[in-house]
Parts: C-alpha cells; structure tokens; sequence
C-alpha cells in the first residue's frame, strides 16, 4: 500500500512538472515574436519542444529559409548537442552552441541553438535562432535604420530607481505645466495620474518622492492612487470600458488600499 501512495505521490509530481515545463516553452513564443519582429526576415527563429522529437518543432518564425514546417523533427546536431549535455561534464556540455554551417540548399547560415530547462534542470526545448548570410543586405540593415520611424519612443536607461522616478517626474512635470488647458488647482493631480499610468508608483519610493518633490503630503498621493484604482473597479461592476486596468492599480491595491481610511 505504501508503494502504491509513493507511486501516486510521484504520478502526481511529474504531471506538475509537465504543466510547469509546458508553461515555459509556451513562454518562449512570445520571445521569438519579439527577437523577429526586432531582427527582420533574415533570421529563422525556431522552436522545439523535446517532449515530442519526431515533431520538435511547435513554432517557426521566416521559415521560407530553410523549408520546414511546424511539426518537422529535431535535428541531428541539436541531439548530438542534448546527448553531451546528458552526459555531462566535457568541455562541449555547454547549454547552447554557436556555429557556422550551410542548410539543405547550400546557404551559408549562422546559428545558436540554446537549451531551455524545465523542472529539475531537465532540458525540454531548444530555442534555435538562424541567420541567412546570403540574405539582401537590405532586409539585413532595414531594421537597424538610424532614421526616425514613426513609432519612434524613448526610453531611459539608468542604474538607480531613484534616478528614473526623478526624470520621469520631471518631464510629466514639464508637459503638464506647459499645458494651458490644465488648470494649476489640477496640475499636481493630473502630473500623479500621467505618472500612475506609467507605473512609476511600482517603485519602492516613488510615493515619498513625488510627494516631497510636488511640496503635497504622501496621504495626498495615495488618494489619487485609490480615486484612480476605485474609477477602475467601479468601471469593472458597472461594464464600462476605460481601456485595460493599468498594471500599477494591481499592485498598488494591496499596497494603498490600507492606508487611506
């Protein structure tokens, strides 16, 4: 009876692990739409799933190049790859290979197979991505163009939170004080709001800063939070659309919703 317990017991730990892993190599596709979309056609962005080999591949990104389909299987280098890696030790057991090799049409390609880990650093997919050296130098360049695009964005790279709560409040600060429809009893409401709706208020000291940097006490701040995380729900309850909830106002529920009484 024991036995068939620690059967069971295991039974039931394995099929938490096949969700787990499951989980993760889905997690992969939206990396490769994201590696595609910023590389361009020149590359092929393959992914397996080494639950299956005879049918590795669920997902396939430019595969014009090399003329495969979803469900083709793995190949013979990357099980040559999964087989070091099993065995363990050895100065090619590393978790990914990086080469230069030609395709079935005689294309020169190269690629990086990276394995993916599962449940007890099990590899369960490989994450293979392939650059086509014949491909025109034009798809090549075209999405690393210096030209300003047209959904041309900013973004701020810095090493200190701090650092980012105090630029991000200083160019909300400019837009809305140059904004003349913008009352100035508002300005400081409408300044946390722009600032909520773009997260900052998930920074540990965001609170204290803005409210020091605004001359406004941190009870102040947290109203406006709380009005806009109530304008949410009650737009929830009542079946209005006001576009997706921010994701601020989920983390700042639990944070807030004690604090102001």
């Amino acid at each position: 009876m024991a036995k068939g317990k620690r059967a069971a017991a295991k039974n039931r730990r394995d099929a938490r692990d096949r969700s787990a892993d499951s989980l993760i190599i889905e997690s992969y596709k939206a990396v490769m739409d994201g590696l595609a979309a910023y590389f361009g056609d020149a590359f092929e962005f393959v992914l397996h799933d080494l639950a299956d080999l005879d049918h590795s591949i669920i997902r396939l990104i430019n595969g014009f190049h090399s003329g495969r389909r979803e469900g083709a299987p793995i190949t013979d280098l990357a099980l040559s790859m999964l087989e070091k890696i099993q065995e363990g030790g050895g100065e090619k057991s590393e978790p990914y290979i990086s080469y230069i090799s030609k395709n079935k049409y005689g294309k020169p390609v190269r690629s990086a197979t990276i394995v993916i880990f599962g449940a007890g650093k099990r590899a369960i997919g490989l994450l293979c991505v392939n650059l086509y050296l014949d491909s025109p130098i034009q798809s090549l360049l075209r999405n690393f163009s210096v030209m300003p695009q047209p959904d041309y964005v900013t973004e701020t790279f810095i090493n200190d939170s701090d650092e980012l709560i105090s630029r991000s409040l200083e160019k909300v600060k400019g837009e809305v004080n140059g904004d003349g429809s913008v009352p100035p009893s508002r300005k400081n409401k409408e300044i946390i709001t722009i600032l909520y709706h773009q997260g900052i208020f998930r920074l540990k000291n965001a609170v204290q800063a803005i409210s020091s940097d605004l001359g406004i006490s941190r009870n102040t701040v947290y109203l406006h939070i709380r009005s806009l995380e109530e304008k949410y729900r009650f737009a929830e309850v009542s079946g209005k659309q006001l576009g997706p909830v921010p994701e601020p106002a989920r983390l700042t529920k639990k944070k807030f919703s004690n604090k102001i009484k």
